[in-house]
């Protein structure tokens, strides 16, 4: 604490120090700020971003320690309950340690410049990390690479004709040019009964040809196991158990959505070829996505 001065003299000394020091801690908390945000949009060095992201908030919080110690009141006061009014006495010794204040602490306004930018400058290097959390998924949940006129393909890439798949025959299909697209695996089935389409859909399944997601939704574990004698597709990961010829409605197991279907055709060259994408994103939920 401040011993109180003797002097007017030493007084505006005292303070004079105060904001020298105030400016300074302000000043080392907008470098290291400014210098943390640097280094982290390079790349970051973990060492460095350390040392300034201390620097930044230690800097700002030495110059309100120091602002606090040379210009605020430090003294204990306990007052009675009593009427609040002001003696005449009293009124006239605040007005004079007010001026005499004012009069000491010359650059007010330049300490809370410095203290609103050691803020600013902290609150914009905080900001870097966000680039940590990945880019922004945008519509990449919500659509594949499949559109109308992409024709589908085997994993090495060979084009899928209709007369490949046989009654009850299974074939995993690709988008052509994205056999590694994770959220694009097809089962391609022709089962042995007529395929009940759901309504909007009676022009998907030619030749009574259907496709579907191979990813479960639950929690996309691929839907492998057809098991053609009661037109089911079935999850191994936690036995999900889908219809096919009810639109891949779920009929057993966690699974609460059916898998999307894929619009299909075939062209005049006997390739199988998407109308569109799947008639929802493929896949388990996430958090904008409805049923």
């Amino acid at each position: 604490m401040i011993e109180e001065p003797v002097s007017d003299e030493e007084r505006t000394s005292l303070a004079r120090r105060g904001e020298r020091l105030t400016s300074i801690a302000f000043g080392v908390s907008i470098v290291g700020a400014l210098a943390l945000a640097v280094v982290y949009w390079n790349g970051g060095q973990p060492q460095l971003e350390g040392v300034f992201l201390a620097l930044s908030p230690g800097g700002l919080g030495v110059g309100l320690i120091v602002w606090a110690r040379y210009f605020m009141p430090r003294a204990t006061d306990v007052e009675e309950r009593h009427p609040i009014e002001s003696t005449e006495e009293e009124i006239d010794a605040f007005r004079e340690e007010f001026e005499r204040g004012e009069h000491i602490l010359t650059r007010r306004s330049l300490l809370v410049r410095m203290g609103t930018a050691a803020v600013a400058a902290l609150g914009v290097a905080l900001v870097f990390p966000i680039r940590s959390l990945g880019p922004r998924p945008g519509k990449g949940f919500k659509s594949t690479p499949f559109r109308r006129g992409v024709r589908l393909v085997t994993e090495e890439g060979r084009l899928i004709r209709a007369d490949d798949i046989s009654v009850d025959g299974v074939v995993t299909a690709f988008p052509e040019g994205h056999t590694e697209a994770a959220d694009a695996p097809t089962l391609l089935i022709r089962p042995n009964r007529p395929v009940q389409p759901r309504p909007g859909r009676e022009d998907w399944t030619p030749g009574n040809l259907v496709a579907y997601s191979k990813l479960c939704t639950h929690v996309g574990c691929p839907v492998g196991l057809y098991q053609a004698g009661e037109h089911l597709l079935l999850c191994p990961c936690h036995q999900s158990t889908f219809d096919v010829l009810d639109g891949a409605r779920p009929v057993f197991g966690p699974a609460a959505r059916a898998l999307p279907q894929l619009p299909i055709e075939v062209d005049d060259e006997g390739v199988i070829v998407a109308l569109g994408d799947f008639s929802s994103p493929p896949g388990p939920g996430f958090w904008d996505r409805g049923r």
